[in-house]
């Protein structure tokens, strides 16, 4: 791992080498950096992968041509302790919950991280209503 850009976006170095690839861990949504817990997102990510070796399972590419993929150190899985440890949302597939569902309920009711705060505000909407930090 070379670098984390926010909270769902990290750069990795590959094995073999050459340019580090860009990585959107899959099935989570992590607060946009210029929104109420980002930097802590960011933070916390950054914090987790570290100076370690991360597997990457890449699914698909993005409209943005960022790798889509499952990240794990060692039997851990990145997406899922972000969403544990309130650092992010299950990201929601249609009407489906997404796979991070019952760690989400259960960072809620614990109050961790962003759901600490009664008004935090799922990416989406927070885009939808102030557009992109990047903007």
């Amino acid at each position: 791992m070379t670098h984390v850009t926010d909270g769902d976006t990290l750069w990795v170095q590959l094995a073999g080498g050459g340019k580090p690839v860009k990585i959107r861990i899959d099935a989570i949504d992590a607060p946009e950096i210029c929104q109420t817990g980002g930097r802590a997102a960011r933070a916390a990510l950054a914090s987790r992968v570290a100076r370690r070796t991360v597997t990457v399972a890449v699914l698909r590419h993005d409209d943005y041509g960022r790798a889509v993929a499952n990240v794990q150190i060692g039997t851990e899985d990145i997406g899922g302790w972000m969403v544990g440890q309130g650092h992010a949302w299950s990201y929601h597939y249609g009407r489906e919950g997404g796979p991070y569902l019952k760690l989400q309920g259960r960072a809620q009711l614990a109050g961790l991280g962003l759901f600490a705060d009664p008004q935090a505000l799922p990416p989406r909407l927070f885009r939808k209503r102030n557009g992109s930090c990047h903007s």
